[in-house]
């Protein structure tokens, strides 16, 4: 069981992770910086951890479809991913993003792959009707004795394989779970609510009310759909680098914490360049930026801590973005253009000249001899 050490208890975030066998090692280079620096009681992986619908890719674009090779990608991909992780011997807790529903490995079978390894919460069948990530992990107070703190893990994505369709929601009986443990907790705890917070993957449409319409040239404008372009509010913290992207439904979950008044705080990614806090009737939203480098997250890319504090039933929060771990020197510079996928575009230009000015230098040489 997971406990606090002199009322202190602290989470680390990764969202995002998004690679795949082949890996773009800038990230795992960030993981590692962010494990032996900050020396998390715990990790959780908020989903897209893997590349799901690319895990077919070789580096010769082969796309002819193996479901046994797609298998083995993914467990290689999955033991990359966890390598950082067990080699200190961190426990950890995952949950699933709409791209890693997205391949012929099912999210059970997936759930066998991540119990493999040690430190592995959760992930167990549940009950009828709930995805395997949906579950929740208490943390005991520093004396052992009772629940102090409690982490809620929502399934926000599945995949239709038959219809090739994906879908974003929370489902219903999820929501029904949620309010019979959350009194559950609360019945142990004397009828008090246990502080909480949610992570899941796909923000509810909740967060979308910390931002609101401007002008493209207004200070802290980000693009929309449609041509429209937002802000965060004021009293909002943080970077937008896009209007969130919302669930379908979100089974109605708000008006169930607020009725339970455990959770003190939503915890999403999904959305890469986004890394932003705010407040929505008491419960704060925070959006946590990726950690891959596999896709476009730009200056925000990094990982997200929570310090719990048990004597105030409270948290505190903070991101740790790549410069912090991983400096700003030639190396640390020269790392992240050669990994991030956008610069993949600067890179090319590179190639491309490097591979004239070889031609140009093999050529001289060539005139040089013969004359």
């Amino acid at each position: 069981m997971l406990q606090f050490h002199d009322g202190k208890f602290t989470i680390l975030q990764v969202s995002d992770a998004q690679d795949m066998q082949f890996v773009r090692r800038t990230m795992f280079w960030m993981l590692r910086r962010a494990c032996d620096r900050i020396k998390p009681d715990l990790v959780v992986f908020t989903g897209d951890n893997v590349l799901g619908n690319h895990l077919r890719d070789s580096r010769f674009r082969d796309n002819v479809y193996d479901a046994a090779r797609e298998r083995k990608n993914l467990e290689t991909a999955i033991r990359k991913l966890m390598r950082p992780f067990v080699r200190r011997k961190l426990p950890f807790a995952v949950l699933y993003g709409n791209h890693d529903d997205r391949n012929c490995v099912t999210k059970e079978e997936q759930a066998e792959m991540y119990r493999a390894y040690p430190g592995c919460i959760g992930l167990e069948p549940g009950e009828a009707g709930l995805e395997c990530d949906t579950y929740n992990v208490p943390i005991l107070s520093s004396d052992g004795k009772r629940t102090a703190f409690n982490l809620w893990l929502f399934d926000t994505a599945g995949y239709d394989r038959e219809a090739d369709e994906c879908y974003e929601w929370i489902t219903p009986e999820t929501v029904d779970w949620y309010r019979r443990k959350s009194a559950e907790l609360a019945a142990e705890n004397g009828g008090k609510p246990v502080p909480s917070i949610v992570f899941q993957h796909i923000p509810s449409a909740e967060l979308s009310k910390l931002v609101e319409p401007c002008g493209p040239k207004d200070p802290g404008a980000a693009r929309g759909r449609n041509g429209t372009w937002w802000r965060l509010k004021e009293g909002v913290s943080g970077i937008l680098g896009h209007h969130p992207s919302a669930l379908e439904s979100d089974g109605g979950e708000f008006d169930a914490f607020r009725e339970r008044g455990d959770v003190l705080a939503v915890v999403t990614g999904h959305d890469h360049g986004n890394c932003f806090e705010g407040e929505v009737d008491g419960i704060r939203l925070i959006q946590t930026s990726c950690a891959s480098f596999r896709c476009a997250g730009g200056p925000v890319r990094g990982v997200r801590t929570f310090t719990l504090d048990e004597a105030a039933g409270d948290f505190s929060t903070r991101m740790h973005f790549y410069d912090e771990l991983c400096g700003r020197g030639p190396w640390a510079r020269f790392r992240w253009f050669w990994d991030a996928d956008e610069s993949e575009r600067a890179k090319a230009r590179l190639l491309r000249c490097l591979a004239a000015a070889a031609v140009v230098i093999a050529a001289a040489v060539v005139i040089l001899l013969l004359t």
